[in-house]
């Protein structure tokens, strides 16, 4: 396996498709910058950034020239699904100019639910047992996107670039929506507007309250619990007051189990119970609405017909002749 991993062999010359989507996702996001660049706090290094990125995928590009193999690939492929921790945040730079919406988001969680369920799960369930195993399937999210990235890139190569450049586009996809739909989740709206609010069901707008604020709602009780801790940490460091709806977590997730259960069954059921703590954990520690939930397991589907035909249309290029 390991000498498979390093032959040399013939291989396409150009930008894998998952590159080429990146760049131009990087184009877009650029052009959006310049158009915002006055209101921006600082886009010269949004820009530099993104330079820095292009040079990055063209420098890996013409490195994999030198020494064409599976391993190379591996690598080019999986720096650019790597960025997708920078691109997420960066949704934040650009919708926080925009009017902040949780308004209308939690008055239609309070019209159709007569409650908000966000608020009510982790209050009528306030118990270690529920809080840890949730926040296990919560903290799974990028370990499954590895595993499978790992069974497809062992098991079946020959799919490997079509599924990577399913996965990073139907990210881009949720990441263009974020951008332009600026809700940001009742862990944010709430401390916002206060929890008295929350608990008599109104729900004011706060305009661009975002834009200079971004205080996190800690999750349910048990803050001593080892996932708990996991999730907390995580929380602090990279979440931003976006990509709310619909949410990413359970779309991605939804995407890559139909990807696991396409091709290999026991793996779809080894990860279905992650899957599903991890729907679930969405709407426990509050990072989500219901209705984000629901939006984003109904939008996977769709985004992955959508982000597999596009592959077989426009970028299908094998890796290795």
């Amino acid at each position: 396996m390991a000498l498979d991993l390093f032959k040399k062999v013939e291989t396409q010359k150009g930008l894998f498709a998952v590159e080429k989507i990146s760049l131009i996702y990087n184009l877009l996001t650029s052009i959006l910058i310049l158009f915002m660049f006055s209101q921006m706090s600082h886009p010269m290094q949004m820009l530099w950034d993104r330079i820095v990125i292009a040079v990055l995928t063209f420098c890996l590009m013409y490195l994999y020239r030198l020494a064409p193999c599976k391993f190379s690939a591996f690598v080019r492929i999986a720096v650019q699904m790597g960025l997708l921790s920078y691109w997420y945040p960066d949704t934040y730079e650009l919708n926080r100019l925009f009017t902040n919406l949780d308004h209308i988001f939690a008055s239609a969680e309070q019209f159709i639910f007569g409650c908000q369920p966000a608020v009510e799960f982790s209050k009528h369930l306030p118990y270690e047992w529920v809080s840890e195993p949730l926040n296990l399937g919560y903290f799974s999210y990028y370990p499954m996107i590895l595993v499978v990235a790992l069974y497809y890139f062992f098991h079946r190569y020959e799919l490997f670039e079509k599924w990577s450049f399913v996965i990073v586009t139907s990210f881009f996809i949720y990441y263009f929506i974020y951008i332009f739909l600026p809700v940001a989740g009742p862990q944010f709206y709430f401390p916002a507007i206060g929890m008295e609010n929350v608990s008599q069901g109104i729900f004011p707008a706060i305009g661009n309250y975002f834009n200079f604020h971004h205080e996190l709602l800690p999750g349910p009780d048990y803050a001593h619990g080892f996932f708990y801790s996991l999730v907390d940490g995580s929380q602090q460091v990279g979440e931003r007051p976006t990509a709310a709806f619909p949410s990413s977590h359970v779309g991605m997730s939804t995407i890559l189990m139909l990807s696991a259960f396409r091709e290999n069954r026991k793996l779809a059921s080894f990860l279905l119970p992650f899957y599903f703590l991890l729907c679930c954990a969405t709407v426990y520690i509050q990072a989500h609405y219901l209705i984000d939930a629901i939006a984003g397991f109904i939008s996977a589907f769709f985004i992955y017909i959508l982000t597999s035909k596009i592959y077989k249309k426009w970028f299908a290029e094998p890796m290795f002749r």
